[in-house]
Parts: structure tokens; sequence; C-alpha cells
């Protein structure tokens, strides 16, 4: 089961704003702490979904020089410009970018999109493949422990700006047999100059994993897990541990 492309275009419309309190300096000076304690103080990276290019430029300020594949063009379109940070529409299942690069990042659970088997080993090879000897791939995902001990709630989120007032629902249908749970999102977007409801209707699917799962995919790509921890917190991975983070380094 694989999200549209028609969802990613809606969803792009209110990307920012329903992720306006998403701490992402903080996230980025995380990603800056992986890549420092294993040696890439600066350097070329690669990012798989960049998104609007939030972690990218703020890596960037920090003088990384990288470059984002994001699947949705409209996001690509509204990434912020900076030096050290370009980024271009693209599938980072077959992207080719005929270069190698010191680490390839992929964050906010974009591997958890990956919910075929032909697409997961897909976006692993396309990392080794960018990747120099010894370079790192640094993912964060959805944890198998987590899901099963705690198990997603339907959770309601409220946003608004200036010019739209947002409300979010987000029910879950889980599939333990597929280690997939299928996030069911409704969007009720109010424009305040013209006073339009519109109502968005999504579904995103997220695949969990463990670490012997993660494991089994990186011997068979030619990486070694180095690192495995909470997400931003670098905290032991638990069944409290929805997002973890995973380095991995090529050999």
């Amino acid at each position: 089961m694989t999200t549209s492309d028609s969802v990613f275009i809606a969803y792009s419309r209110y990307y920012d704003l329903l992720y306006r309190d998403k701490d992402y300096a903080r996230e980025a000076a995380y990603i800056q702490m992986l890549l420092t304690r294993h040696g890439i103080l600066q350097g070329d990276l690669l990012e798989f979904g960049s998104g609007t290019g939030k972690h990218g430029c703020l890596l960037a300020a920090n003088g990384y020089r990288i470059h984002g594949i994001e699947r949705s063009a409209e996001m690509v379109a509204q990434a912020e410009s900076t030096q050290g940070f370009t980024c271009q529409q693209g599938d980072i299942c077959t992207v080719q970018m005929g270069r190698k690069y010191d680490a390839v990042l992929s964050l906010f659970h974009v591997v958890s999109y990956q919910t075929s088997n032909k697409n997961l080993h897909a976006v692993f090879t396309r990392a080794a493949e960018h990747l120099i000897s010894g370079g790192l791939f640094v993912f964060d995902f959805w944890y198998s422990p987590a899901v099963y001990a705690q198990r997603p709630i339907v959770r309601v989120k409220r946003m608004a700006d200036e010019q739209v007032e947002i409300v979010r629902i987000a029910e879950p249908e889980i599939y333990p047999n597929e280690n997939r749970v299928d996030v069911h999102y409704t969007i009720y977007a109010h424009d305040l100059a013209t006073n339009v409801l519109q109502t968005l209707i999504e579904t995103h699917p997220m695949r969990h994993f463990s670490l012997p799962e993660i494991d089994l995919l990186a011997e068979a790509h030619g990486f070694k897990r180095i690192e495995a921890e909470e997400f931003t917190t670098g905290k032991t991975a638990g069944e409290d541990t929805w997002a973890i983070c995973v380095t991995l380094k090529k050999i």
C-alpha cells in the first residue's frame, strides 16, 4: 500500500502550519551532534525526503553542504533558499545523483513511509550507492515495541495563522501482521479571508520496525548499525520510544 501523489499535494498546502510547533532547531542540532560524534564536522550530505527544507537549511547554516530529494514538487517550491542547501523533486527509491556524499539523512519517519519491501530495499540501495566508504546513513522511524505496547490512538490537532484555521483528526488503523499503521487524516481548513471551509481526507500508511529487522536490512545492503537511540534525547530505546534514530555505517 502506498500514499498517492495527490495526498502529498493536498498535504503540502498546510504542511508548515501543521508542524509549526515542531522543534526543527533541536532536531537539526541532534543530527549535527550525531554526525560530529562520528567525525563528520562538515561535508556533503544528501537528504531523502527534505520536505520544505527546514532541517537542511539549519544544517547548512552550520557549515554543511546539503542537497535534498523531495517527492512533492509543491514542497520543493515552498522550500527555503539558503547558502549550502539545495533541493529537487525526485523519488528516493530511484534517484541517481552520480556522486558520493559523506552522509545520507532521512528524517521525520520517511523510512516508515516505505511500506513495501520493494521500496524499502530500494531506499537502502540508493543510500549505499550515494555514500563514500565509511559514510553514514542516519534515519528515524516508528519503533515496533512502542507501537505494540502503547498502541496509537485518535488525536486532534488545531493550528491557525493569519490566513487559515486548521483542525486535523488522526485516526489509526493497525495491521499487526504487516507491521503497519494506516493513519487516516481528516483535515478541516477554514480560509479566513473567503470564509470557505475545505475538507481533505488522506491516509498515511506507516511501517514500524524492530532493531533485528533494521540489522537484517543493513547487512543486506553493506551497512553495519553503530547506534540506535531515542530521537533527539539519546535515551536507550524501549516500549515507550515511538521515534528511534539509527546510525548505519557503510562498510
